[in-house]
């Protein structure tokens, strides 16, 4: 159990909004030692910017995570500034939608390279260090937290690379776990699942670099139908960022695995997991709201 936050170095990818930026909110709270990393770099200066105002020591840096060399630039500066760090929130995503064979080749590298291999090059970079502060001081404690979504857990209709990637970070993080407890017991791990909560997510196109942008392609009919629902149920959603990065603080002290923004959004994981058991063909993702099944299907066929 970690209580006590204060003067421990937290590392946050995609902190300059969404859940990286409030999660860094409370971290300046604590106490804590804020190493924050962003693709955009006016959002990552207001955050560096904010965080100091707070009072927490900051360090900020332009990093893309799908890239290795610019992840390990930033375990070395960390390690520089502040030692190994307790705590890595491997935060950074994009979001992409539309039917999956009509995804790019840059689409694919894209997502994955971000949603994926950013988890990948952050686990990769910082996990050793921890464990080689856990074996010089035994009170060392660290936890390291994925952010995956509810779409690592559910397949919807129309967002497959995203789904594809959220998967992969589960089972990253569930492994993750499990090789952790079998080598030290002074750092853990936990997976972020959020459903449609207001962040910059349904807009991250904004930072997707110029040589994966596909150069004039349009976006299909199933790609514009899926950024309009996925505006809609991010720009919809109840609960908040802020409130999400609490849970993740909380889960971190209980040293709780699985973190839910929308705890009642399981039940379609168990229809999920009973049509895996009972060997039975996918539900219909919309059985509980059947129009929006109907619309779907009508402005895909029309």
């Amino acid at each position: 159990m970690i209580s006590d936050f204060k003067n421990k170095t937290a590392v946050l990818t995609g902190a300059g909004s969404g859940f990286g930026l409030e999660c860094a909110r409370i971290g300046a709270k604590l106490g804590m030692n804020l190493v924050l990393a962003d693709v955009q770099q006016d959002a990552l200066d207001r955050a560096v910017a904010e965080m100091q105002a707070a009072g927490a020591q900051v360090l900020g840096m332009k990093v893309d995570v799908s890239k290795a060399d610019q992840v390990e630039a930033l375990g070395q500066a960390t390690m520089a500034r502040f030692g190994a760090p307790h705590f890595v929130f491997n935060n950074a995503g994009v979001g992409s939608g539309g039917l999956i064979w009509e995804n790019t080749l840059q689409d694919w590298e894209w997502v994955v390279g971000v949603n994926l291999m950013g988890v990948a090059h952050g686990v990769r970079v910082f996990t050793p260090m921890m464990l080689a502060q856990a074996q010089k001081d035994p009170h060392y404690q660290g936890h390291i937290v994925n952010t995956a979504s509810m779409a690592g857990l559910l397949n919807a209709p129309n967002m497959g690379i995203y789904n594809v990637t959220k998967h992969a970070v589960v089972s990253l993080s569930e492994t993750l776990y499990q090789d952790l407890a079998l080598v030290t017991d002074q750092i853990s791990a936990s997976v972020l699942c959020p459903f449609f909560v207001p962040t910059g997510i349904s807009q991250s196109h904004r930072n997707r670099p110029d040589d994966l942008k596909t150069q004039n392609v349009k976006p299909t009919k199933s790609q514009l139908i899926g950024q309009a629902m996925s505006d809609k149920a991010v720009g919809s959603g109840k609960v908040t960022a802020q409130e999400v990065a609490q849970k993740v603080f909380d889960a971190i002290a209980a040293n709780q695995f699985y973190i839910y923004s929308h705890p009642k959004s399981i039940a379609s994981v168990q229809t999920r997991m009973e049509d895996v058991l009972l060997t039975r063909n996918p539900t219909d993702p919309f059985a509980h709201k059947p129009e929006l099944g109907v619309e779907l299907k009508k402005a895909l066929r029309a």
